[in-house]
């Protein structure tokens, strides 16, 4: 099988093990088989929606990526929004100097980035899927969707299934999810098909207003309006206005009164900018030294 091969340069600190690690515990990757050091994946490119497989390895300040088809520079920008390489992190580093507890965090997992969804539409159908369900189950059905109805891309004598593209999914049924989920999912389609959930056109915007759009759409409510801008589009500096988990998680590092309000946790992150989304996703990482990667979504509630 004939690869393609490019390499990313970070711009700022990164470690592509801790990447690596993160991966590992995410339920949303749970499918994928982990050796330490490479990351492979298959998925529907945004940039023409074609199934295309990737290998991440581990390079001298950086990344070197392969893939199974000829990347071209809108999967170049797609492989750097997934590791957070599209975004000089060098001023994050920074940002400890005023912020102490902030600095803690850094120290005990330097050179973390967020590592995104495949992609915003990947996101939002995650952030459908996942709702009033576990984790791990809604892991199990996003994977024999893709079984089902998505492409597999053979890498290294081994076949990865990739999750379908929207034009996929527009009119499906039988997806193994209940009627109301299903009809969201079609949503979602449409949107995706029109635009709406792209890097592009997410990142284009102001965020308050990708979030407002976001929340538009059908199934999505201000929680996953949130991760779709935040861990879809990988937008740097997001601050999701409505999520339990991560208030309580500042509540406790910062030591904030237990009925703060949404504004004090907002004012908090403004000393963040232009990373907000960057230090919530390391609060949310560590939890201060303990994995929160499992809380994708408010367990057993529907945003």
């Amino acid at each position: 099988m004939t690869t393609h091969g490019f390499t990313l340069t970070a711009d700022g600190p990164f470690d592509f093990g801790a990447s690596l690690r993160f991966v590992e515990d995410w339920p949303a990757t749970s499918a994928l088989p982990s050796d330490g050091r490479a990351l492979r994946f298959a998925y529907c490119a945004e940039s023409d929606w074609r199934p295309i497989g990737v290998t991440v390895t581990a390079a001298p300040g950086g990344v070197a990526v392969a893939t199974t088809r000829a990347p071209g520079p809108g999967i170049r920008g797609e492989v750097a929004r997934i590791l957070s390489l599209d975004v000089d992190g060098a001023g994050f580093a920074k940002l400890g100097a005023a912020d102490p507890v902030l600095d803690d965090l850094q120290r005990l997992r330097p050179g973390l980035r967020p590592v995104c969804f495949w992609s915003p539409w990947e996101a939002a159908c995650w952030a459908v899927i996942v709702q009033r369900s576990s984790m791990l189950a809604a892991a199990r059905i996003k994977q024999r969707i893709a079984e089902r109805f998505g492409a597999e891309v053979e890498m290294d004598g081994r076949a990865y299934a990739a999750f379908p593209p929207p034009v996929t999914l527009v009119d499906a049924g039988g997806l193994g999810l209940p009627a109301q989920k299903e009809e969201w999912l079609r949503g979602l389609a449409r949107a995706a098909l029109d635009g709406v959930l792209t890097t592009e056109h997410l990142r284009s915007l102001a965020p308050e207003e990708a979030l407002a759009e976001l929340r538009a759409l059908p199934g999505v409510g201000p929680f996953s309006a949130g991760l779709i801008l935040i861990r879809g589009a990988g937008a740097p500096d997001a601050f999701p206005g409505d999520e339990p988990r991560l208030f309580a998680i500042l509540r406790e590092a910062y030591e904030l009164a237990e009925d703060a309000p949404p504004a004090a946790y907002r004012r908090l992150a403004e000393t963040w900018r232009p990373y907000r989304s960057w230090a919530s996703f390391l609060f949310r990482a560590t939890s201060y030294g303990v994995m929160d990667n499992r809380d994708e979504t408010p367990a057993g509630s529907h945003d």
